[in-house]
């Protein structure tokens, strides 16, 4: 199970994932694969979070429709001037396998968290304030910034807008993430202000957080031991 307390469990996964992309044997990795989809399907039940592994394979396609073209070795596919090799087919395959693995490992033990709970957890890490703050406001205000660009593109279509490959469709698209700069930049100010009548001297006021319980480290050194066995054995 892994650690209830957020500071392990955020300690864990940087760990087992810093561990995950050292790997250099394709058999390891996909082996490490093969245990984390194990491991989130008991987790946590398929729906949307597969539907985001989804979209970020699509981003690793591009891996095999180009780097075996770019790596040297035994010939596997010849299109025109262009040899794919196998070398270049197993090191796509090996990046596809890390990237896999650290992303439904991440999905796993953090997809679950409500974001306002990881500034106190990155603080009690010893994350500088100032990272602390800027991830704690980008968390807390992307999905504004994300609600105002829908509702300026649906503002566009109503008056007729059509993407099309034209100088138009550019210009248009470059006058709305004008105005979405200019209006998170507007909106940024007017919560400074309401920040600072509230008292706010640049410091969040976080609690003081317990101790860890015995049960999250034995779920920490679980998960970062998976981590970091893999990797010894990737070097032996």
């Amino acid at each position: 199970m892994p650690p209830q307390d957020l500071r392990l469990r955020l300690l864990a996964t940087f760990v087992a994932i810093a561990c995950i992309s050292q790997l250099a044997t394709l058999t390891l990795a996909a082996g490490v694969l093969a245990l984390i989809v194990a491991m989130m399907a008991l987790v946590r039940p398929p729906g949307r979070l597969w539907l985001r592994l989804l979209h970020m394979e699509g981003f690793l396609l591009l891996l095999f429709a180009t780097l075996p073209f770019t790596v040297s070795g035994t010939p596997l596919l010849v299109l025109g001037p262009l040899t794919a090799s196998v070398e270049g087919v197993a090191r796509a395959a090996l990046i596809a396998c890390k990237v896999s693995a650290s992303v439904l490992l991440a999905m796993a033990l953090l997809g679950d968290v409500d974001p306002s709970r990881l500034g106190p957890a990155l603080r009690g890490l010893h994350v500088p304030e100032r990272l602390t703050r800027l991830f704690v406001m980008t968390v807390r205000y992307a999905g504004l910034i994300r609600d105002e660009a829908r509702r300026l593109h649906d503002a566009m279509r109503m008056r007729g807008f059509r993407p099309g490959s034209n100088r138009h469709t550019w210009r248009s698209y470059g006058n709305l993430i004008g105005m979405m700069l200019v209006r998170a930049l507007d909106r940024a100010q007017r919560i400074e202000d309401a920040m600072a009548c509230r008292g706010y001297d640049g410091r969040f006021p976080y609690r003081t957080q317990p101790a860890p319980a015995v049960t999250d480290w034995v779920g920490f050194a679980g998960i970062a031991g998976i981590g970091l066995i893999a990797l010894v054995i990737d070097r032996l």
